[in-house]
């Protein structure tokens, strides 16, 4: 498993993740850098992240039935702290 970005924000995702999936790969990239000046970059730099994840409570679950999890397990950050979140999320083969 591997954690890519720290910080705060990051840090309280990849705890939920792993809390709530026991995911077998997750990999955080923080993206914020890259969408500076841009609607919905705080200035933070916790705004924008890519989310690589596999989890066997994946397994049976529609690609958006996958990101709902995703979403409900991170709950409000991204209600208040996350602007955007790309996700991959996967089931173990």
């Amino acid at each position: 498993m591997t954690d890519e970005a720290h910080g705060p924000v990051a840090a309280k995702m990849i705890s939920r993740l792993k809390a709530a999936l026991a995911p077998t790969t997750l990999t955080l990239r923080n993206d914020s850098a890259q969408h500076a000046g841009h609607a919905g970059h705080d200035g933070s730099g916790e705004s924008h992240f890519s989310l690589v994840i596999e989890s066997a409570a994946f397994d049976g679950l529609s690609r958006v039935e996958r990101q709902r999890l995703v979403f409900k397990t991170i709950g409000d950050l991204m209600d208040r702290e996350i602007h955007a979140l790309q996700i991959q999320a996967s089931a173990p083969h």
